[in-house]
């Protein structure tokens, strides 16, 4: 691996990606740097750099590092990258190599044990990492795997910083307070201050009636002395599907651009929200930004480009930053937190826009704007944005204080406009797209056929092969519509077809010309008739992206298991199959789902929030956190389990709690994981041991198959002792277990301690600590099902994966009872509680 493959795979003058010769100035003295970067590239992944001999040692970790002790994630090492990488966020363009989103998910210094290149070389380095999100002791170790790039497997170690998390659970929450080396602190401070002086636009000083600042944000319910603070977290928007009611909100335009924060001191920085620094990209903005006529301010905005009729086009932004474009670049300024030793986030919303507005208005320079508001009914002010042709509002309550994180006081409206069309013809497919480019629109006007635009995203592999055998089918010769001069392609491009195939599309309304803007594709409508098809009108209410009804399935002949042939439509058929033993596990509890778009062999993840985009039948929860509250999900029928499985999740992981009393806990769970070597009668032997031991305390329990290794003992008790109590319970009952019979037993997650042992995982007991429900597929090979038995089943069973799909489904219409009979009805007292 070298810094020359890495030249040689991307085309510099067309990707906004470090050159690899810009070899950046000698690094100041200290311990190397560490940088974690989410990629949505063609498959979503984790990118894992170490810095090492003057480049980035480079690993794509599919599902991202875990902080679980022991648990091993796939770590595939690609070409070296320039030191300059470790600040790189932004959109590589399409047709370039690794074309995605890239966006930072942690940074910080590293420690290895002993030489890094010599313990790279060898095949196994263990180093310590000092980030926001990752800390303590991980491994890095080279499979034997034959593959085309070497496999490595990262392993967290057992330390004070193992838990019960991983990337994909860190990525919604916001990161922990603890500073990073590289995002915060004094150190950090200092060189994004360079770095603004660097871009030439040092503060000469206190600008004109800075002491008037202090008075007036000093008189402010809230406000606090306090000298200017670093590194804040922004407060972030709840999407949302309904606008807020009652008085007391503002409502601004949602503005599609780039998220800084300005400080503003002795000096200029830009950060973005993952504390980057852009203030070189932005010199005039440093400029305007310097000349405010204040000491200290931190302003909170968003970096758009304008276009020709005063919108946002987050595309036109794109372009600009990719060409050095910069000069006609704005900040809409929303926020003020900070104006000379005044903090302002305690202060009402409605106060803190009247100071900034009086401030911006000040500003010498265009590339300072305010954003406006209006006030008054949400849903009126949600219609009037959708005539203007805005993308949507931000509504913010008028009295509330500036909370870093995501909240309910900001909620964001989008309009999406669901409709249903007939496609009448294709493109040619570009850029190494195989099918079809893009498919062009129609409606029935007045009898006849209108053309309305044309459709090139939201096709995924197989619904490019799928429309691909469907438009051959319906070729015709002569053209179906008549199409506009001002059309971005050639007629001769155009292959055209009968207008038989009806498509529902995502759309952000209508252009001026009547065609369709920002068109994305849904979903074949196999139930309507493409001969009385008409137009209809996209919904009043905005509707969140991908919102799939659950009667029908997209692609449903995506193969999910590719080693047994099931399809998306196999999965909704088995779980409505299954649906009357599957609900009591799942519903209304808080749930966490394991998605994985392209198969079981592809990049799964873990979700747990809501998102409207869920579609109908998964609603949300609001459950109270340490830092505020967060959305989860939950579903009630199976209407809601099979939206989920049309948004591909495969795995069901409820609380111990059902969402009216998340606090009380009324299920525990242990699960037996053994160590690869031993045999399955030795767990089955442990489970029926567990199962007496607390017999002897009092408790009953139920055994479950995990579909993987292992066996769950499940014990339903009584709602009322809290979390901890039912943490502090399993967590003392592990360890007596262990006590007991140390060679057979381990109560800790570490694999190497589980060697020839049984590993007694207790820590599913705890708030927000989820095990597999009972009756879930697992996204494993085999299609393998966690199935609930009755203790005598046991002895009778082979292994944990014994019941695959099709098996499941006969014994769900064989049963005449539940093998999990007196379960739910069962409320067992905790010992001592």
């Amino acid at each position: 691996m070298s810094l020359r493959d890495y030249a040689r795979k991307r085309s510099f003058d067309a990707t906004p990606e470090p050159s690899a010769e810009s070899r950046p100035r000698r690094r100041r003295a200290g311990a190397p740097i560490f940088v974690v970067q989410l990629h949505h590239a063609r498959a979503r992944h984790y990118d894992f750099r170490l810095e090492a001999d003057g480049a980035l040692k480079s690993w794509a970790v599919p599902k991202g590092p875990s902080m679980r002790a022991g648990e091993r994630r796939l770590a595939v090492q690609v070409e070296d990258h320039p030191l300059d990488y470790a600040a790189f966020e932004g959109e590589i363009p399409e047709g370039q190599y690794g074309a995605g989103h890239v966006a930072l998910f942690d940074r910080g210094t590293w420690a290895p044990e002993g030489d890094a290149l010599e313990r790279i070389a060898a095949g196994r380095l263990d180093f310590a990492l000092a980030g926001t999100r990752l800390r303590g002791r991980f491994t890095l170790v080279r499979t034997a795997s034959p593959a085309r790039q070497p496999q490595w497997l990262l392993i967290k170690r057992s330390d004070e910083y193992a838990g019960d998390t991983d990337a994909d659970a860190m990525v919604d929450a916001p990161p922990p307070a603890t500073p990073s080396p590289a995002a915060s602190g004094k150190r950090a401070a200092k060189g994004t201050a360079k770095a603004a002086r660097t871009a030439g636009r040092r503060v000469a000083g206190p600008g004109p009636a800075h002491a008037d600042w202090t008075a007036q944000a000093r008189a402010l319910p809230g406000a606090a002395a306090a000298s200017m603070p670093r590194g804040i977290e922004p407060q972030l928007a709840t999407l949302r599907t309904r606008p807020p009611v009652g008085e007391g909100w503002l409502h601004e335009v949602k503005w599609d651009g780039y998220r800084l924060l300005a400080y503003r001191d002795e000096a200029v920085e830009l950060c973005s929200r993952n504390h980057l620094p852009w203030a070189p990209r932005l010199p005039h903005l440093v400029q305007a930004l310097a000349e405010l006529p204040v000491r200290e301010a931190v302003v909170d905005g968003e970096l758009v480009a304008i276009d020709d009729r005063g919108r946002s086009d987050f595309g036109l932004l794109q372009r600009l930053l990719e060409r050095g474009d910069t000069t006609g670049l704005r900040l809409v300024a929303f926020d003020l937190l900070h104006i000379d030793g005044i903090d302002l986030r305690g202060v009402a919303q409605v106060e803190r826009r009247r100071l900034l507005a009086a401030l911006v208005a000040r500003a010498a320079s265009p590339a300072l704007a305010f954003s406006a508001h209006v006030e008054g009914d949400a849903a009126a002010v949600l219609e009037a944005s959708a005539r203007a042709g805005l993308e949507g509002i931000v509504c913010k309550r008028a009295d509330a204080p500036y909370r870093s994180g995501r909240h309910q006081a900001w909620i964001k409206l989008k309009h999406v406009a669901d409709e249903s069309f007939l496609v009448v013809g294709h493109t040619r497919p570009r850029n190494g797209r195989h099918g079809f480019g893009s498919l062009l629109l129609a409606q029935r006007r007045r009898g006849g056929l209108q053309y309305v635009g044309r459709v090139g995203s939201g096709f995924g592999d197989a619904s490019l092969r799928m429309l691909a055998r469907r438009l051959q089918a319906l070729h015709a010769d002569a053209a179906q519509v008549e199409l506009p001069a001002h059309v971005p392609f050639s007629p001769r491009e155009v292959r055209w077809v009968r207008p038989e195939l009806v498509v529902d599309v995502h759309t952000r309304g209508r252009g001026k010309e009547g065609l369709v803007r920002q068109a994305s594709f849904v979903r074949v409508r196999e139930d309507l008739d493409a001969r009385g098809l008409g137009p209809r009108s996209p919904r009043a209410a905005p509707r969140q992206e991908n919102d799939m009804a659950a009667s029908r399935l997209s692609s449903p002949e995506r193969v999910v298991y590719p080693d047994a042939g099931i399809t998306k439509q196999d999965v909704a058929d088995y779980y409505t199959a299954v649906a009357a033993w599957l609900l009591p596990e799942l519903a209304d509890r808080p749930l966490s789902l394991l998605r994985c778009p392209d198969g079981v062999e592809g990049q799964c993840f873990f979700q747990k929030h809501h998102r409207d985009s869920l579609g109908p039948g998964v609603h949300p929860v609001l459950l109270d956190e340490r830092d505020g509250q967060d959305e989860y999900l939950y579903v009630r029928d199976i209407e809601g389990v099979l939206s989920l499985v049309q948004m591909n999740a495969i795995e069901f992981h409820p609380w111990g709690a059902k969402r009216t009393a998340p606090d009380r806990p009324d299920r525990l769970v242990f699960d037996l994981d053994p160590a690869d070597e031993l045999p399955w009668a030795e767990v089955k032997r442990a489970a029926r041991e567990v199962r007496d031991r607390l017999a002897q305390v009092g408790l009953r329990s139920w055994p479950r198959l995990s579909g993987g290794k292992g066996i769950h003992v499940c014990v339903p008790i009584a709602p009322g002792p809290g979390w901890d109590t039912a943490k502090d319970f399993c967590e003392a009952f592990a360890k007596a277990m262990v006590a007991q019979s140390p060679l057979r037993y381990v109560a800790v997650a570490s694999k190497q301690a589980r060697r020839g042992r049984i590993f007694i995982d207790w820590l599913r007991n705890g708030r927000g600590a989820t095990s597999v429900a009972g009756w879930a597929l697992r996204a494993r090979a085999g299609a393998p099902v966690a199935m609930p038995l009755r203790w005598e089943e046991l002895s009778r069973t082979a292994s944990a994966a014994e019941y695959g799909l099709a098996r499941a489904r006969q014994r769900a219409a064989r049963l005449r009872s539940d093998p999990w009979d007196g379960f739910a009805a069962l409320r067992q007292a905790l010992p001592g509680s």
